[in-house]
């Protein structure tokens, strides 16, 4: 919220401002043995860029959106660095011929993990910066899961991220983006270049299924950020919970508020971060936790609600998990009660097994086969599982996993995929012939449900399995990260500093901390 007591400038109206919109974005975890590929980004180029968000039709009176590059890829191990390097030059490229641009929206995650570099975002910003100048206002879009470091925060103006966990806000927060660059671009202060921005980190390291906005203490410490940004000279507020699956020195909470009073901007940044360090004992799983054996007991037990579902969290690839373990699915397949196809109902998702899948689509629904899947890159906890099954259903063309069949042994529905996915939405299952609605129990290779695998669950448990994105910090091991952070250390010498730190202006020197 802009302060009413400054007097504002209008632009010439007779030009538009010219905006850019470039980024690279990935959730990248250390602990994954995959490397990540210039393709797992699906690039769109120029007028692609614009079309991909909607929204911005709302605004094509007040600015001229160019594309250059947009990159979003699933997330998974560390980005080679050849490929950042690629989509890097095309960006810089692509931006060199746009030409000269008033702003630019930075539309990223905040955990990409490129080989050799500890803060790529930071990097590719700059990379950015010297194409189009210093005195472009940049807006940055990013997932609460992000990391922001000071020096991300030195070349952005202005920054925002999601404010849910899950996220179904993430259009609105890129709307928010757009709005308040192409506000800052229209209607500055009189003497006002840039806006102020407060930057506090906060030494607490969660996984998201600790701090999920569905549940205490994150709802309420989530409810302060809105607050905040009605504050009369305020602009944005906003918390990162941070990325817990990468080993660098940036994973921590962060509060970022930017505004034009300095002195309320600054209050407002340390009534996040107080609010959430205070609460640092209070976060919780976002369900009920326990081994994989315990919740497949809970899944079969008589009178259970159905369907229930599993989180096989420790391979979740939409937090950075390979997607390749088949820890989980043998567990599945070991259970008695799976045994015989009149068993209880069982889908699980998913293993990527490129050959069983050949197989599979060349048998044909309804043959009966012999298929080897998995652990191809991550075998640190259980092998390649070959399994005796009839074909139950063959898709082709889809985006992630581009074709997927489904495997029935006993009575288990195993979906097999070419490459790793992630199974979200209803009609994940339903476009295989399979009814989660109807089943026993569903395992998902995921953390907190999404919205419409929370609707479906009638009841659910999180399982704390092994693998890249274990949700057990302390049993996956940090050995770069700045410490103290909670919870790795629960006694401080010294409370944390709390306060403020202003960070000036990208063209302006960054300075020591």
């Amino acid at each position: 919220m802009s302060d009413p007591a400054v007097t504002a400038t209008a632009a010439p109206a007779a030009r538009r401002p010219v905006i850019a919109i470039a980024g690279l974005a990935i959730e990248t975890s250390t602990f994954t043995p995959t490397r990540t590929l210039a393709p797992a980004f699906h690039p769109d180029r120029g007028d692609e860029v614009v079309a991909r968000y909607p929204f911005l039709a709302s605004y094509a009176d007040a600015a001229d959106f160019r594309g250059a590059l947009i990159g979003h890829a699933l997330p998974g191990g560390v980005v080679a660095r050849p490929a950042y390097e690629e989509l890097a030059d095309e960006i810089v490229a692509r931006l060199t011929e746009i030409g000269p641009v008033d702003g630019l929206w930075y539309d990223i995650h905040g955990a990409m993990v490129v080989e050799g570099l500890d803060d790529a975002e930071t990097d590719l910003l700059g990379r950015i910066r010297a194409v189009v100048g210093p005195d472009v206002i940049v807006s940055a879009s990013m997932d609460l899961h992000g990391n922001v470091t000071r020096e991300l925060a030195h070349q952005v103006d202005l920054v925002t991220c999601y404010r849910m966990a899950p996220h179904e806000d993430a259009l609105e927060t890129k709307e928010r983006a757009v709005r308040n660059l192409v506000d800052v671009l229209a209607t500055r202060p009189v003497g006002r270049q840039r806006p102020v921005k407060a930057w506090i980190p906060i030494p607490v390291l969660l996984p998201g299924e600790q701090t999920s906005t569905r549940i205490e203490p994150a709802a309420s410490i989530y409810a302060q950020v809105p607050e905040v940004e009605q504050e009369d000279g305020v602009l944005d507020a906003a918390i990162w919970v941070g990325y817990a699956w990468a080993d660098q020195p940036r994973d921590r909470a962060v509060t970022v508020v930017t505004g034009w009073d300095r002195d309320v901007v600054a209050a407002g940044a340390e009534r996040l971060a107080r609010a959430f360090w205070d609460a640092r004992e209070d976060f919780a799983f976002v369900a009920p936790t326990g081994s994989f054996d315990e919740c497949l007991a809970a899944a079969v037990a008589p009178g259970g609600a159905r369907p229930f579902f599993v989180s096989d969290s420790g391979d979740n690839p939409t937090a950075g998990g390979s997607g390749d373990m088949t820890w989980g699915l043998t567990q599945v397949l070991a259970h008695p009660a799976f045994a015989a196809p009149d068993g209880p109902t069982l889908i699980y998702a998913s293993v990527p097994g490129p050959a069983a899948v050949a197989e599979a689509v060349a048998a044909g629904v309804g043959a009966t086969v012999t298929v080897t899947a998995g652990a191809e890159v991550d075998d640190v906890h259980a092998g390649p599982i070959t399994m005796t099954g009839r074909v139950h259903a063959v898709r082709h063309g889809d985006r992630d996993a581009e074709t997927e069949v489904v495997l029935q042994v006993g009575s288990v529905f195993a979906i097999l995929t070419t490459l790793r996915k992630p199974y979200h939405h209803e009609h994940d299952f339903t476009d295989l012939d399979l009814a989660p609605r109807d089943a026993d129990v569903v395992v998902v290779k995921i953390g907190y449900l999404e919205p419409e695998l929370f609707d479906m669950a009638a009841d659910w448990m999180l399982a704390l399995t092994p693998g890249g994105v274990d949700q057990d910090l302390l049993r996956l091991g940090h050995h770069r990260i700045e410490r103290p952070v909670f919870p790795y250390d629960r006694e401080f010498a010294t409370p944390p500093d709390l306060s403020a730190r202003i960070v000036p202006p990208s063209n302006e020197p960054l300075g020591a901390a």
